[in-house]
Parts: C-alpha cells; sequence; structure tokens
C-alpha cells in the first residue's frame, strides 16, 4: 500500500488530517502505529481544531523531523537543513492551495461554529478539499525524503 493510499484510509476512518500524515510515515522512522496517532491527534483541525496551520501540514513537518530532524547527538546544523526541508514544504502546499491555514483552506468556514459546521458538511469539504490536503502533504514529504540529503553530508540516512 502507498503512503497515499495509507494516509487516505486512516483520513477516512477517522483520524484527523495530521494523525493520517503521520502515521503514513512513522513507522519508517521506528515510531508504532498507536504512537503516530497519539501524537498526531492534537494537531488536527489546524491545531486543536484552532484553524491555524493545517493539521495535514503540521503532520508532514513531524515526518520531516523524523527523516532530517536534529538529535541529541547531532550537530545543530541540522536543525538549519530540516528549516529549509520545512520552508521547501510550505512553498510547495501554499503554491498547490493557496495557503497553509486551516481556516482560509475550509473556504474562510469556522469550523467551531454550528452554523459553518453545518455548510463544511453540506459541501462535504472534509472529505473533497481535506482529503487533497492530506494527499498533498504526503506527495511532497515523499518528494523532499526522496531527494534526501546530498547536498547536506551532515545528515546520515
Amino acid at each position: 500500500m502507498t503512503k497515499s493510499e495509507n494516509a487516505t484510509l486512516y483520513f477516512t476512518d477517522t483520524f484527523n488530517c495530521s494523525q493520517a500524515v503521520l502515521a503514513a510515515f512513522g513507522q519508517d522512522y521506528g515510531l508504532s502505529e498507536d504512537q503516530c496517532l497519539k501524537l498526531g491527534c492534537a494537531f488536527g483541525g489546524g491545531m486543536a481544531r484552532q484553524q491555524m496551520t493545517c493539521g495535514a501540514v503540521t503532520g508532514a513537518l513531524m515526518a520531516l523531523g523524523l527523516a532530517f530532524g536534529r538529535g541529541a547527538n547531532d550537530p545543530y546544523s541540522i536543525t538549519g537543513i530540516t528549516y529549509l526541508k520545512a520552508a521547501e514544504l510550505f512553498k510547495e502546499f501554499k503554491k498547490r492551495n493557496g495557503s497553509l491555514v486551516c481556516r482560509e483552506l475550509l473556504h474562510g468556514l469556522n469550523m467551531n461554529d454550528p452554523q459553518d459546521q453545518k455548510k463544511i458538511q453540506e459541501l462535504e469539504l472534509f472529505q473533497i478539499v481535506c482529503v487533497k490536503y492530506v494527499l498533498d502533504a504526503v506527495e511532497i514529504t515523499e518528494q523532499l525524503i526522496a531527494d534526501g540529503t546530498a547536498d547536506y553530508p551532515e545528515i546520515r540516512k
């Protein structure tokens, strides 16, 4: 099963966007499925349904951290490399979708307002646009990881 298929299954099985993206990658880096789902839980809905940074993006950031992040015994320079990868994620996601902000991505609707929530449901935004955001985040992250660290010898795979 591909990471995109896996993330889609998580998302359509009631897990949030951040959980879906992180769980598609986390097991490659030694996290269990349950750890990924727990770790990503608070980031859904733009961070705890506050509709800030899109949860698919935060899940992708955590996956990039697993792939490229600085650990306890790593040189500080790795932090900068991780930030460069994150900036590439932001640039491409925004290029594809126009924003990184959950509320903007949901057409300005407030998922915490009952009337707006009803509109979100009627328009099937979670099923249509949010699935796209999850898939975009997975695809971009896969590419960033596949591009690897050839330009960054400090990173070890």
